[in-house]
């Protein structure tokens, strides 16, 4: 974990420094294209002979509620994370309904693959450290597609890597349990590839130029969340089509 530490350090600091504004309204910096679309390509592969038809074999397979379990056990351990996050940024009464949702949904839900936090208005409040640098003054930087995670912001970027290595689930599980969860993880994302293939579909392989529309969509969807854009009229899915 110390190591994980120090690579979170100097990853900030070599990240954050590109990161002292914000956008302009509608301005995608993408200084790096050249090698964004080479990582997008790679991706796209990666999908195509990988995610899809895994995604596909599993929807198929597993029933909808056991897929819908997974998925609510795997949100519940990121809870943690959004608490240390809420308090990062004031947030108090996120926190306290993170925490709570956390508490109901990990007793009562069954370590979380029940959900009957949301029946009593416990929902959950979605962030992460790209929030928090957000909060703190950092601006978003240049548009980066990351291999495997796909879209993302230096900024996003490095609040990846915090969240990875801060989340105290992570620092707390030990073998086999943070194998379960890393499963879990994985079996969650592979779900959300079903549940929107018709849409991601035409995105990578029927737009005419794949790159610029994941672009756009995440950049769009990750102003509005952060509170600087008008909201988009679409779902997307390249906002965090991976998880992490």
């Amino acid at each position: 974990m110390n190591i994980m530490l120090r690579l979170a350090g100097i990853s900030g600091i070599s990240l954050l420094a590109a990161c002292t504004s914000p956008a302009g309204p509608g301005e995608i910096k993408d200084p790096f294209e050249a090698r964004n679309r080479e990582v997008h390509a790679a991706n796209k592969a990666l999908d195509r002979a990988l995610l899809r038809p895994s995604s596909q074999h599993y929807g198929q397979v597993v029933p909808k509620p056991v897929r819908r379990g997974i998925e609510n056990f795997s949100e519940n351990l990121a809870l943690p994370g959004m608490v240390l996050n809420d308090l990062l940024q004031f947030r108090l009464e996120d926190a306290a309904s993170n925490s709570g949702r956390f508490l109901f949904n990990s007793t009562i839900g069954l370590a979380g693959v029940f959900d009957p936090a949301s029946d009593i208005g416990l929902t959950e409040r979605e962030t992460d450290f790209g929030e928090t640098l957000h909060v703190w003054g950092f601006g978003e930087g240049a548009y980066v597609e990351l291999p495997v995670l796909g879209p993302s912001t230096e900024r996003d970027a490095v609040g990846k890597v915090v969240d990875f290595a801060l989340n105290p689930v992570g620092r707390v599980l030990g073998w086999p349990e943070g194998g379960v969860k890393t499963a879990a993880d994985v079996a969650a994302r592979v779900g959300d590839r079903y549940d929107h293939t018709e849409l991601i579909d035409s995105i990578l392989y029927d737009s005419a130029d794949s790159y610029a529309q994941a672009r756009i969509l995440y950049l769009q969807n990750r102003r509005f969340k952060l509170g600087d854009k008008e909201e988009p009229d679409y779902y997307d899915p390249y906002e965090d089509p991976y998880g992490e």
